[in-house]
């Protein structure tokens, strides 16, 4: 019975505490306490209460000094008691509960008294796979119980090994201690288990595991994790995280890679032998490009007719190499598009295709797919034919290269008066030209981001944007005008219209877009309104998009006079995976684009930047930094409100590129 005077015990902290009663009350019993401290304990607390009493005038240091033995003295007893022998004895009784003094003296062979019957219940909480202590009486484990129990105190044992090891092995990272051995298949395993932390946070498979290690190792700020990986030499300072979290497929499987090579090996010759081939190696095809190009899927011939001219698109025939059921083609369609970035890019298909046998290298011959397509003066489309074909590239330039020579190389400049008919066609049709420079993120040998702005409207790169735009809506309008189904670009009217025709006025072009309608992709043909065009489909990058992949199929079947390639269905089926391949890379793409933009903004902290005010409320000034196209807003200022696309000054006030944060203020 519990009363002053007896030397109870109880948890604190996983620790057995003895304690001494002083008073009780209804609920609640004073102590004094092992250490000295003076206690109010819930009596449900109470673990165990001694039978015999001691006088409550007793001297504290007397007292505290008694329960100092008292509690070495039953930790020193537990050391003898051997629970598993205990249990082996008594599991096979058809009594699961006992009480607790019975057991001692059993197991100490003599009468228990209150050292014997704690030292017991100690043990008993200390290890909990044989029996557990309820409302007074012992419960016997059964088998099943037992073997459940050790598996998981095997598990709990090498999940604490596991945290002690990793955390020194951070600590001997962060502390670069070179003179520390450590386990190489350890260090793999502690460095895996951190980096899915940092990735994936809590549902990481191991995130409980990781943060005991990160936290023993002293690593508690939000990003440790990553500068101690790239301490390791895990990850690079630039590390493209966005990436790493995504599921995109980056190394190719050895099916894909073995089917790759096969490709290589095969002869140019049995393009050839295919009679529905043609052989159009007579004309002198030109690509254009930028200067650091190496994948080449588009070339263009003209030739002067009594209607008109004869122009030829001809696009890299991939479909010729990579086929619906095979390792490229489920690569393919794990990617849906390659991804380039800043410092790097991820091909849709193995490089020594994307850049060697698919790609229309000057002087090599090819196999294509060629749009001959006859335009009268004024560029109205009057014939169109489409042919699976062999061309050999005989010129190659850059888009310089080519705004350079209009004025003295005859076909470029047909070419070029040509494309610019097709887009005064477009405009009168409806088409919004929304130019927009393109933004060049560039990293030096040093890790400096610099950052330029590029026409996305000079002569070349209009003469290049028509052609293929003519040959995609040609390509719709051909599987369209068969009944057949296919992968077509849609796009509704703008819900408002900003521009009329031709503006290259940055402010306006930037309002506008935010009026646009969201782009469509379909199985049947529809009005794409931003183009202008009543059809419209992508067929020119093979290369580069899976849409363009399966719609060279389809039209290859269709030229050839077969069934459809693929069935409506699958062209369903289609539009579901590259939809979400191309959602998931233009996610990760954005997100290292502003990385970067954040890395170079860092190095501009206190600097005075240009901005374009593009709307101006209330409460919130929408604006977009004219150097590097980076939109952001701020707070309206009290004084003179900015008007929309009036350049104001703002300063950087911080940039954090790895938490995507960024701040400015009103210059």
């Amino acid at each position: 019975m519990i009363s002053t005077g007896k030397i109870i015990e109880y948890l604190d902290n996983g620790k057995f505490i003895c304690g001494f009663i002083t008073e009780l009350q209804q609920k609640r019993v004073h102590l004094i306490n092992q250490n000295k401290r003076e206690v109010k304990l819930p009596l449900s607390r109470i673990i165990h209460c001694s039978l015999n009493s001691h006088a409550v005038d007793t001297n504290r240091d007397s007292l505290v000094r008694i329960l100092l033995d008292t509690n070495q003295n039953r930790n020193s007893l537990m050391e003898e008691i051997d629970l598993k022998e205990i249990w082996e004895l008594i599991s096979e009784e058809n009594n699961d509960s006992f009480d607790p003094a019975f057991l001692a003296e059993l197991v100490f062979g003599k009468e228990a008294d209150d050292d014997l019957v704690s030292a017991l219940l100690r043990s008993i909480f200390i290890n909990k796979i044989y029996f557990r202590y309820k409302e007074g009486r012992v419960k016997v484990h059964s088998p099943e119980q037992v073997e459940a129990l050790e598996k998981e105190a095997i598990r709990l044992r090498k999940r604490k090994q596991l945290i002690d090891k990793g955390s020194a092995i951070l600590r001997s990272i962060k502390e670069k201690n070179t003179t520390s051995v450590i386990n190489p298949e350890e260090l793999e395993n502690c460095l895996h288990i951190i980096k899915e932390y940092y990735l994936f946070g809590n549902d990481a498979q191991y995130s409980q595991v990781a943060k005991e290690i990160l936290k023993e190792a002293g690593l508690n700020r939000p990003h440790d994790a990553f500068h101690i990986l790239v301490d390791a030499g895990v990850w690079s300072e630039n590390e493209n995280i966005p990436l790493l979290r995504s599921n995109i497929v980056v190394n190719f499987s050895r099916p894909a890679i073995q089917q790759a090579e096969m490709v290589l090996q095969s002869s140019v010759s049995t393009l050839f032998q295919d009679p529905a081939r043609k052989d159009f190696t007579h004309l002198s095809p030109i690509t254009v490009d930028g200067a650091t190009t190496l994948d080449f899927d588009d070339a263009l011939t003209i030739e002067k007719k009594e209607e008109g001219y004869l122009v030829g698109i001809h696009i890299s025939d991939v479909s010729n190499y990579v086929k619906p059921g095979d390792a490229l083609f489920q690569e393919a369609m794990y990617r849906g598009t390659s991804i380039y970035f800043p410092e790097s890019q991820i091909p849709m298909l193995p490089r020594h295709l994307s850049q060697g046998i698919c790609s229309l290298i000057q002087g090599e011959i090819r196999a294509a797919m060629s749009f001959m397509i006859l335009l009268s003066e004024e560029a109205e489309v009057l014939r169109v034919r489409i042919y699976p074909s062999i061309i050999k590239v005989a010129r190659r330039l850059t888009y310089e290269e080519a705004d350079a020579l209009i004025e003295s190389d005859g076909e470029l400049s047909t070419l070029i008066n040509l494309s610019k008919k097709l887009r005064r066609n477009r405009l009168d049709a409806g088409a919004l030209l929304l130019p927009f420079p393109d933004v060049n993120i560039h990293i030096d040998s040093h890790g400096k981001v610099h950052v330029s702005l590029g026409a996305t409207d000079t002569p070349s790169r209009t003469l290049v944007s028509e052609m293929m735009i003519l040959a995609n809506q040609e390509a719709a309008r051909y599987v369209s005008d068969r009944l057949a189904p296919g992968l077509f670009r849609a796009q509704d009217p703008p819900k408002q219209h900003l521009v009329h025709g031709e503006d290259n006025d940055l402010f306006i072009n930037t309002r506008q877009r935010k009026q646009l309608s969201r782009g469509e992709l379909l199985t049947v043909a529809k009005k794409h309104s931003g183009l202008g065009v009543n059809q419209y489909t992508t067929v020119t990058s093979p290369i580069r998009r899976l849409l363009d992949l399966v719609m060279q199929h389809q039209l290859q079947s269709l030229i050839r006079r077969e069934e459809p390639r693929f069935t409506a269905e699958m062209c369903k089926d289609f539009v579901a995976i590259i939809t979400r391949t191309l959602t998931t890379a233009n996610v990760v793409k954005q997100q290292r684009h502003q990385y970067w933009l954040l890395v170079y903004l860092k190095d501009r902290v206190g600097q005075y930047l240009d901005a374009l005010v593009i709307e101006s409320g209330p409460k919130r000034v929408m604006m977009l930094l004219k150097d590097i196209l980076f939109d952001f807003d701020l707070p309206t200022p009290a004084g003179n409100k900015p008007s929309p696309g009036e350049t104001v000054k703002v300063k950087v006030m911080k940039s954090d590129p790895l938490d995507n944060v960024v701040r400015f203020d009103w210059g």
